[in-house]
């Protein structure tokens, strides 16, 4: 009889265990990262940074396959990559145009809760976090909420007035002053301890959020754990950010000193480029392929090539 009491015992203990690692998962994603050694549209850009004020987009050469723009200094201070934290501030090119008042937009909320009405978000923002919640809600996971997204500097100067320095930081050097961070909580428990919280920290990287301020990384990032505050960067950075375990701090200065990279994620291609800016930049992006740039708020801007 003991023997099946134990045997029971066993058996109820895998499968909980079992259903922990599912929760936990990362389902079917490969990552292979490669620094690309010619360099050819890092070295490009770099090579060409003179006053080009009046000069027109061209083809670059005789490659129809390949164009070039302008890049200003603006740019530099824009984008889902832009570094927010005690040494780099938020400017004003740095906030975005589409933040919106989340209980105004029902289509925005579903499958999630907002623990105050007025809680606004990019809405771009948004709807990626509502498509990770309903894949979340697929595993049975679907007790989230909100508890707070962007904040204008009035309402940071506010917070960091009534918690101090060891809680807030102060108006413009917040995250949440972008409108790309929001904190994320459970109905459930603490996020530590919540099947919401444990989903986010296996699968939120799949779907271009990461967590910012991880438990190990409080020298880099200056900041303490916080397993609630999540941050959109977008696809594939989140997922090379997982795979390398790299802060964003960390990752900025990865790509500042590899200058490019190729990464392959689930068969699929992405060129990443880290492309310094000192005045109107000439840089070479493609004609026949899909790309977005962002600034790093330092000192330059992050070519991201997507796949055919």
């Amino acid at each position: 009889m003991k023997k099946w009491v134990i045997l029971l015992a066993l058996l109820l203990g895998l499968l909980l265990w079992i259903g922990d690692r599912n929760l936990n998962r990362t389902p079917g994603t490969e990552v292979q990262i490669n620094r690309v050694e010619t360099d050819e549209i890092a070295e490009t850009a770099a090579a060409d940074t003179k006053d080009t004020t009046n000069a027109p987009d061209a083809p670059a050469g005789n490659d129809s396959s390949v164009r070039t723009i302008q890049v200003t200094p603006d740019q530099i201070y824009k984008g889902d990559l832009v570094l927010v934290n005690q040494d780099h501030p938020v400017h004003a090119e740095g906030m975005l145009s589409d933040i919106a008042e989340l209980s105004r937009h029902p289509e925005l909320t579903e499958g999630y809760g907002l623990l105050d009405n007025k809680i606004q978000l990019s809405e771009r923002v948004a709807k990626q976090f509502s498509a990770m919640v309903a894949a979340a809600g697929e595993d049975g996971v679907n007790h989230f909420l909100i508890s707070s997204g962007y904040r204008d500097n009035e309402k940071q100067a506010e917070l960091y007035e009534e918690e101090g320095p060891d809680y807030a930081l102060p108006a413009g050097f917040s995250e949440h002053n972008l409108g790309l961070s929001l904190d994320i909580g459970s109905s459930l428990e603490a996020m530590e301890r919540a099947p919401e919280g444990k989903w986010l920290t296996a699968n939120a990287w799949d779907y271009g959020f990461i967590l910012r301020y991880p438990k190990d990384k409080t020298a880099i990032t200056g900041i303490q754990y916080e397993p609630w505050h999540f941050r959109y960067v977008g696809l594939p950075h989140s997922q090379i950010m997982k795979e390398k375990r790299f802060t964003l701090e960390e990752y900025l200065s990865y790509l500042r000193e590899q200058k490019q990279i190729q990464a392959t994620i689930d068969g699929r291609t992405y060129d990443i480029s880290y492309i310094p800016v000192t005045g109107e930049t000439a840089i070479e992006v493609p004609t026949d392929r899909d790309y977005e740039i962002s600034g790093n708020n330092v000192d330059g801007v992050i070519l991201t090539v997507y796949p055919q």
